[in-house]
This record gives structure tokens, sequence and C-alpha cells, in this order.
């Protein structure tokens, strides 16, 4: 589709590198928020897909709770930053691909919802956007947002988000 796409932590590897224009491999989560920061800082790519790593591997699949708030409150803060940053035609999207309850006894997958968080810059105070019947609306939304061909499966979310 020509888009320039940035791929930040392990997203590279799980896409096979297909679609993406530049990868960046991450080892912690702070080392994938100063990536994330610095290209939306520099204003490169237009889609940037990030994965923070410690999140599914350090804490979610090791069963350590503390850990995964204590990084969920370092990612906050982070936002602070993050989100001045952004351009007035940037659309934050974030979410997780699988639950992974930290508490369970299993390391595994588990079966919770996951977290969708839509943030705009010139959109407030928001709107929720219920429970979603697929992960493929994040998809379709961003599919709407670049006016790509719309996947098959999916509903798009963006006129909710930008109030339109």
């Amino acid at each position: 589709h020509g888009l320039d796409v940035i791929a930040v932590g392990k997203v590279g590897e799980i896409f096979s590198f297909r679609g993406i224009t530049e990868s960046i491999h991450t080892d912690s989560n702070r080392d994938g928020m100063d990536a994330i920061l610095n290209i939306v800082k520099q204003r490169r790519g237009q889609i940037l897909f990030a994965n923070l790593v410690d999140f599914d591997m350090k804490f979610g699949h090791r069963n350590d709770p503390q850990g995964f708030a204590r990084a969920l409150m370092e990612f906050d803060s982070f936002l602070d930053e993050l989100l001045p940053a952004l351009a007035s035609t940037d659309l934050l999207i974030l979410t997780a691909d699988h639950g992974n309850d930290p508490i369970t006894p299993s390391t595994d997958h588990s079966r919770e919802y996951v977290p969708l968080l839509v943030y705009h810059p010139h959109e407030s105070p928001g709107a929720p956007l219920g429970v979603r019947r697929t992960f493929a609306d994040v998809a379709a939304t961003i599919a709407e947002a670049f006016a790509l061909q719309m996947p098959s499966t999916g509903t798009s979310f963006l006129k909710e988000v930008m109030n339109l």
C-alpha cells in the first residue's frame, strides 16, 4: 500500500518483516518506549507498530503481577511524555495481542478481554468503544484512517473516536 511502517520490539519478527519498512529490535519496555518517543518526535513513518516486550515475556508469562503493575505505572508515566509529542493528525491505539493473567497457575495465554484505548490529540472527552466483536476492528479502523480497502472482517470505530 506504499505506507511507511516502522515496527518496534518484536513486531517485525511476528509478521516475518512483511509490510514493514523499518524494524527496530528492543530488549525491554524502556528500550521500546525510548524508540517510540524518538520516532514520534522525528515524525518518522506513517504507521508505528510497537510491542513492549516486558509485559508479555518478563511479567505475564512468568506470573509476576507486581512486576506487571510496576511496568504499567512506568508506561503510564511514559504517556506524559508521549501524548504532548503527538501531531494533531496522529491516532494512538493501545491494545494487546492476547490476555495473559499473571496470577493464574498457568503461564499460557489466558482468555481475558484485552484493553482498547484510543487517543486523538484534538478529541475530548472521549467515548466508550464498548466490547468489540473482533480484534479485526482495529485493522478496519486503521484501513479507514488511511483510506485503504476495508478488510472483509471488522468494523471501524474511527468515526466514534474522531466524533465525525
